[in-house]
């Protein structure tokens, strides 16, 4: 794409921020009012360059369809990319006014492009051209992927139904993004103030610490608990104080439905059961206009997954290989409640707690212990090392404009100190800011027509927790993992050496494969030899101690059996929802969740949970009929590891092994969406993957 846009968008005042892609997003200088007339000079533009490449007289070839089509809407993605940003990070009433003035009519001209039939006449053409036999591969694959996604997008349908079918995907957009609002708003609008020590014991100092600065900042004694994650899962592991534990949870699983805690008191509009109801009869109704039975098998037509069926198997069988564990994690864990804590009867706000008391018992260790020996500086160093040696880049620190002063920023240079990439790192919670963690592209690699080679950019985003009294925030052991996750989501994108964007970095990897990079980063937070070299004790500076690490290891798989039917459950629930269940009939989907969960799960549901009804996955995440892709992709991604454990084991060396490292980098990383996931994987293994690593690093073997 060239730097300078069209003669449209240079005719609009430069003074907009939003219009500016000479180089990184000006964070500093976008507000609010700049998202609309930036949006009439951005959509203004690419639909010229839709309807020239789409014209009677254009020639059908790459040079005069392809390349002028993404060379226009990249800036329209780009720029759409950051106000969707800003909106998931720094969220404010009237940036959520502007980003959802514009969401209809961004969806509306994605909905008419993918609908242009004269448009995908001209793909079509190309397709059956001998040109496309002279096309490279990633162009072919580009071209391949355009031709299903058209017809995904109903450019198949009559005339007169396209209307119709781009009014649902509109009104989709615009659920999905209620939906997460919702979410947002709830966590925010529910607080637990705490008054006495006797409701606050058993928790930690540094989560007390930040309860009390939250409370002071809002003018109240005592501590302050939010449904933030850094606040709210402390409180469940460690607060003794059972009706604490009761209240937090109650609010927490029935966020966003009519059972919430602001329900009724003005707020009602923060509930999503309709939401839910009408997203999927409207998922329904489109899939039956494209000829589908249901939208389960319009999700799993760019997927690996070949058939809804399969999938269920898959889960099916992965529920049959778990329940045994599952049914002994459970049995132990009610015994230990009973006899250790006095707890007769273990209540869902009692798990987090007694498992955590079960774990140092068993384990002599706290999360809370390991946490010391994790401090920001240490992980960060240790994560670039891995990174680092394995994929030989360098990480050094960056200057860009950010949105909000503890955001950082970063730069990938090759070997010989080349720019290969950057990336944005938002570690820590913050009012205006949802939840969870996630990887996001700023910018895709891509070669412009003069050959300059645009680098890609990330933003790594996280939920922890931040700095208290002036000494460095430190992360759990799980918020480690989790940072190692997003960042192998993030060099999935930013190693790539695709020029052609349609398929660089993530772009155009099959759903049910894009878990693969990520889930293989986690791996190495169980390693010695890499944790050694990123902790660093709070207060003493010393390493983890090998004792520790011992005991964090015998540890790992500490109720894996229950978590792994947790995760059967929900990507069950998902699958059903997309296949069989319908939204006009008698079954509520809270009464599905039980039936799924009495079916799969070894531990009962609580009868007042609508954790469906904060479920951002499916109904605000892209993931419908698609979260089975977290378990499917940890089969591609253990097999995957497995290979860095054989080099260490054959070589009796450490599992940062260069060469495999330099393979992986070559046959996954780099080479993006430019071929089918199971080509790039049987490229690095030699074959097709196998279920037995998943289930040995899970201890979920016969023999376990």
């Amino acid at each position: 794409m060239s730097d300078t846009l069209s003669t449209a968008a240079t005719a609009a005042p430069v003074a907009n921020p939003l219009l500016n892609f000479s180089d990184l997003p000006r964070f500093a200088e976008i507000h609010p009012e700049h998202v609309t007339p930036a949006l009439d000079v951005l959509l203004a533009d690419a639909a010229a360059a839709v309807a020239r490449a789409s014209a009677p007289d254009t020639p059908a070839t790459w040079d005069a369809v392809i390349e002028p089509v993404e060379r226009a809407s990249e800036p329209l993605s780009r720029a759409w990319g950051v106000i969707g940003h800003l909106n998931g990070v720094a969220d404010s009433p009237e940036l959520r006014t502007a980003y959802g003035d514009n969401l209809q009519r961004v969806t509306e001209f994605w909905s008419s492009v993918g609908q242009n039939l004269a448009l995908y006449e001209k793909y079509k053409a190309i397709a059956a051209s001998s040109a496309y036999a002279e096309l490279s591969p990633a162009r072919k694959k580009i071209i391949d992927n355009s031709l299903r996604d058209f017809r995904l997008s109903g450019a198949e349908l009559d005339e007169a139904q396209k209307p119709h079918f781009a009014a649902l995907q509109e009104r989709q957009a615009t659920l999905g993004k209620a939906f997460s609002d919702h979410i947002l708003d709830a966590t925010n609008g529910y607080s637990y103030l705490a008054n006495g020590a006797t409701e606050v014991a058993g928790l930690p100092d540094d989560a007390l610490e930040s309860a009390r600065q939250a409370a002071t900042k809002d003018g109240s004694q005592g501590y302050k608990f939010t449904l933030h994650f850094p606040s709210y899962f402390p409180v469940m592991q460690y607060a003794q104080h059972r009706p604490l534990r009761e209240a937090m949870y109650r609010a927490y699983v029935t966020r966003a439905s009519e059972l919430g805690p602001h329900y009724g008191q003005g707020k009602a509009d923060w509930d999503n059961t309709a939401i839910i109801v009408e997203q999927l009869a409207l998922r329904r109704e489109e899939a039956l206009m494209l000829g589908y039975r249901n939208h389960a098998e319009v999700s799993l037509a760019p997927k690996m997954a070949e058939s809804p069926a399969q999938v269920v198997t898959f889960l099916d069988d992965l529920a049959r290989r778990a329940r045994p564990h599952a049914e002994k994690d459970w049995a132990e864990l009610r015994e230990f409640a009973a006899q250790e804590l006095g707890i007769a009867e273990l209540q869902p706000w009692d798990m987090a707690f007694a498992a955590e008391r079960l774990r140092e018992k068993r384990y002599a260790f706290s999360e809370n212990e390991v946490k010391q020996y994790f401090p920001e500086a240490a992980v960060l160093a240790g994560l670039f090392r891995v990174t680092e040696t394995l994929f030989g880049v360098t990480i050094r620190p960056d200057q860009a404009e950010v949105w909000h002063p503890d955001v950082r920023f970063f730069r990938v240079e090759s070997a010989n100190g080349q720019l290969v990439a950057q990336f944005y790192l938002d570690l820590y919670a913050r009012e205006g800011k949802r939840g969870g963690a996630w990887m996001d592209d700023a910018r895709s690699r891509h070669k412009h027509v003069d050959g300059r080679v645009q680098t890609p950019v990330a933003y790594l985003t996280c939920n922890f927790s931040a700095p208290v009294n002036g000494k460095p925030a430190c992360f759990t052991h799980d918020e480690v993992i989790t940072l190692f996750h997003e960042t192998g989501h993030g060099l999935h994108h930013m190693l790539t050496r695709i020029d052609d964007m349609g398929v660089s970095g993530i772009n155009g990897v099959e759903w049910d494969a894009v878990e693969l990079p990520s889930q293989f980063m986690e791996n190495f937070c169980w390693e010695w030899d890499v944790l050694t070299g990123m902790t660093s004790h709070i207060d003493t500076g010393a390493p983890l101690p090998r004792a520790l690490f011992d005991k964090m290891i015998a540890a790992k798989n500490f109720q894996s059996g229950m978590g792994t039917l947790r995760q059967v459950v929900l990507a069950t629930l998902d699958m059903r929802l997309h296949t069989d269940f319908d939204p006009a009939g008698k079954t509520t989907v809270t009464e599905l969740s039980y039936a799924i969960n009495e079916q799969y799960h070894v531990v009962p549901q609580a009868a007042f949970s609508r954790w469906q009804n904060s479920f951002s996955h499916i109904f605000a995440g892209g993931y419908a009929a698609g979260y089975y892709s977290y378990k499917w992709a940890e089969v591609l991604s253990a097999d995957a590891y497995a290979a860095f454990e054989e080099a260490a084991q054959a070589s009796q060396g450490s599992v940062l092994d260069v060469q495999t490292g330099a393979r992986y980098r070559r046959e996954i990383l780099e080479v993006g969406g430019s071929r089918p996931a199971m080509a790039s994987f049987k490229a690095f293994r030699g074959r097709e993957p196998s279920i037995d690593a998943l289930l040995r690093h899970n201890g979920m073997t016969e023999t376990a």
